[in-house]
């Protein structure tokens, strides 16, 4: 299980990011955050993988232990943390397969991974590849595929890693929805199949109500709403998306429904 325990963000600007907010993540469980820009969703998610510390408050890893409880607990949580990004973030000059490699960094030393890697990860790669359909392909450069392909790569890299929780950050933000809808598939499927905690920032409802076990909303660095799809009325979603330049209307509409 991940958690967050009253974690609250502020950056150096002085503007808060995140309002003191506690979450669980069961085991297995896919969830995916809701929100404006701004909301605070990526912000949670860098929060919940230590790529920003909290002012205040903690983050439980999956080991039930503050990931801030030293350089060693961090790299440890980081190690069992994948993340997927919106703008793949792949090497174009590689080819997939190296670009896949790279998730098994993290179970090397720094020396050791200067070397090439050895076969049992290789072959690990490959397999992350073929989960999502890009076996064939492993050895044509990473800028020769499409944008749909690109993000199954981002995917593999992360299976890759042989993680126990998954953040991805608006995967399917720059794709067009069928697109979209098939890379939700994949990630799903294969979480569901490895029981991987998955936590998963969107902007698209539909896709949010038809994939997610549990939505979060956020409105201005707070939690606004927390349960299953089917309890995300029309309602609330006004009280969501149309409360980025009120204050606490939000709340209070979603409280009085």
């Amino acid at each position: 299980m991940l958690s967050s325990r009253e974690i609250c963000v502020t950056y150096a600007n002085g503007v808060v990011a995140l309002e003191p907010t506690s979450l669980s993540f069961e085991r297995g469980s896919f969830v995916v955050l809701l929100g404006s820009s701004g909301a605070g969703k990526s912000t949670l998610l860098r929060a919940l993988n230590g790529l920003v510390r909290p002012r205040s408050g903690d983050v439980l890893g999956s080991d039930g232990k503050s990931i801030f409880a030293s350089a060693a607990a961090l790299r440890s949580h980081r190690r069992r943390t994948a993340m997927v990004f919106q703008q793949h973030h792949l090497i174009g000059r590689l080819s997939i397969l190296k670009n896949v490699l790279m998730g098994r960094l993290a179970h090397h030393s720094s020396l050791r991974s200067l070397l090439p890697l050895p076969k049992a990860d290789r072959m690990v790669a490959l397999e992350a590849l073929d989960r999502v359909g890009l076996a064939a392909r492993a050895l044509e450069r990473a800028d020769q595929i499409s944008g749909g392909q690109q993000q199954r790569v981002g995917i593999a890299r992360a299976m890759a890693q042989k993680p126990d929780i998954i953040l991805a950050d608006e995967p399917v933000a720059s794709l067009d929805p069928a697109t979209a809808f098939q890379v939700l598939t994949d990630l799903h499927r294969i979480c569901r199949e490895d029981g991987i905690t998955t936590v998963v920032s969107l902007h698209q409802v539909d896709l949010a109500r038809q994939f997610a076990d549990r939505i979060c909303a956020l409105v201005q660095g707070r939690v606004v709403f927390d349960g299953a799809p089917s309890a995300l009325s029309d309602i609330k979603l006004d009280a969501i998306y149309g409360a980025s330049n009120s204050s606490p209307i939000s709340s209070f509409a979603l409280a009085a429904e």
